[in-house]
């Protein structure tokens, strides 16, 4: 719907996902019983994804920045190492507390630390009388960066007048979990890069290098809702030539190295219906997590001490259109029995892209879409355990339904995005072994604009991925995540806040399981923005 594009004016400007924390299901018991329609306060957000695991071992919490949010004025401070907890820890923990009151749009927000981004996120929106959330996010991935003093910038874009009230109240927390007993010190990277405006310049001796890109397509224009686009023959208010087929690749030197299905995030005002995200959020939307490239076979290339050319483009995006954002940071394994690691590409095939839609008009219009890709990069470094060889394999997929009537009063999508992905490391000295990646996203959703302007939305998200892992052929781990969002919400348009007379039933299950034991499974439920379930099954 038309409307949708102006529902959430977002100010746009992880390798283990963050969480919501809500109240504990072992402590909380589900709410009173709902009112008949929204009022002026509803639960705060939460959701049903697992807490950072921490280790019981001694840790030391350093504040990373407070501020409040009214413009574009990023927080700027600086970061100091923690001295009673060592420099090699066994867990570095991010938590972002916020607090908003009053009227506002969902915004997008980051966190950077020494030039890295350690955070991207999103805010709910509040409630007349305020909301209180916050963020956990496992960190200590970027442990190299914490080890040394480092400048902090911190923004939550946002727009504060006499309509739109809410200032946005935040503050960072970093707590590092000392290594101590037999409590080891995590396995993380050995450097963690930003890029020179777009220029890499790795160690001599890398052996393994992964690209993280935190993309987002977001800023309360039409690549906020990329997935619903049409081509430019069709009659909808979004449109661009290629239609919704959008591919996040990277490139080396100019040469292709990594392709991605981008995440369909739905922000907090989302399908013109801020009422589905009051209290649970969609999939990923307060906390982004970044694609991730395996860049291993360039690692000949990124060696030979000269600086590189790194760039990151979303295809399908009109030229000149705004509205996707994608920093970079950059993992780095040294080889520390080497000074310089030696090596090159030894294959670098790609099939034909595939993007294909079909328009059909009427008085329900339609458009079918169909694409993908493939690419298979491999490559050599010559270490100081013998030559290893390293070859990514990523295979896209897209397949789209989008019905519209004239004027959008109807507008319903039904989409599935794959990503599967297979990295096989090879070593002179050592087993073969193998990770096997298949990721799926689904949206089916319906927009209805009916009777006395009550607009109606009913969605499903998903986000699923399968990873097993092989030594030699034999299976020796697997992770299986399933998270779905189910959301029916419904209000009247065009009124102000107090005569929209909102009802909704919303709710999520975030189930994951591994080989390893791992078991969390999680429902939560709510309605009218009062939480009527939260149970868990493990």
């Amino acid at each position: 719907m038309r409307q949708r594009r102006i529902m959430s004016v977002l100010s746009g400007l992880v390798l283990a996902a963050g969480t919501l924390l809500g109240a504990s299901p072992a402590t909380a018991a589900p709410g009173p019983v709902p009112p008949p329609e929204f009022g002026n306060d509803w639960h705060d957000p939460l959701t049903a994804a697992p807490p950072v695991v921490k280790p019981h071992t001694r840790s030391c919490a350093v504040t990373l920045g407070e501020a409040q949010f009214r413009d574009f004025t990023p927080y700027k401070g600086s970061y100091t190492p923690p001295e009673k907890c060592g420099g090699s820890w066994s867990k570095v923990v991010l938590r972002l507390e916020g607090k908003v009151k009053g009227r506002q749009y969902d915004r997008l927000g980051y966190v950077h630390v020494g030039g890295v981004e350690v955070l991207r996120t999103s805010t709910p929106q509040p409630s007349p009388d305020g909301i209180t959330w916050s963020v956990e996010k496992d960190v200590t991935r970027y442990s190299d960066t914490f080890r040394r003093t480092q400048d902090v910038e911190m923004l939550i874009g946002n727009v504060v007048n006499e309509t739109y009230t809410g200032v946005i109240d935040v503050k960072a927390t970093l707590t590092f979990y000392a290594a101590e007993g037999r409590t080891k010190p995590a396995d993380t990277p050995d450097r963690v890069l930003t890029l020179n405006d777009n220029s890499l310049l790795t160690p001599r001796n890398a052996r393994r290098i992964l690209a993280e890109v935190y993309a987002t397509g977001s800023g309360g224009g039409c690549e906020e809702y990329w997935y619903l686009s049409v081509p430019e023959k069709a009659p909808y208010s979004c449109t661009s030539a290629g239609g919704p087929y959008r591919e996040v690749q990277l490139k080396v030197d100019g040469k292709l190295a990594g392709i991605a299905a981008p995440f369909p995030t739905v922000w907090t005002g989302g399908w013109s219906n801020p009422f589905l995200w009051y209290v649970v959020p969609g999939p990923r939307a307060l906390d982004v997590l970044p694609i991730q490239y395996d860049l291993t076979p360039f690692a000949g290339l990124l060696n030979d001490g000269r600086p590189h050319r790194i760039e990151v483009g979303v295809v399908g995006v009109p030229a000149g259109q705004a509205g996707w954002s994608h920093p970079v940071n950059v993992l780095v394994w040294q080889d520390h029995g080497s000074r310089v690691v030696t090596g090159g590409l030894t294959r670098h095939t790609e099939s034909a892209p595939v993007n294909s839609t079909t328009y059909t008009p009427g008085s329900e219009h339609r458009l079918d879409t169909r694409g993908g890709h493939a690419l298979t990069v491999e490559g050599y470094v010559n270490t100081s355990r013998g030559r290893v060889d390293t070859r990514v394999t990523r295979t896209l997929a897209n397949t789209s339904v989008h019905r519209w009537t004239e004027g959008e009063s109807l507008d319903a999508l039904q989409g599935e995005w794959t990503d599967d992905e297979t990295v096989t490391v090879r070593g002179k000295h050592g087993p073969a072994r193998a990770t096997e990646a298949k990721r799926t996203y689904t949206m089916d959703g319906t927009t209805t604009l009916g009777a006395g302007d009550r607009l109606r939305t009913v969605l499903t998200l998903g986000d699923k991925a399968d990873t097993t892992a092989f030594t030699n052929g034999r299976r020796t781990g697997s992770t299986r995540l399933d998270h779905v969002y189910r959301g029916d919400a419904t209000y009247t348009a065009n009124v102000p806040r107090d005569q929209r007379h909102a009802v909704a039933t919303t709710g999520e299950r975030y189930r994951l399981y591994g080989s390893d034991g791992t078991c969390h499974d999680r429902t939560v439920e709510t309605v009218q923005g009062t939480l009527v379930k939260d149970r868990t099954r493990c």
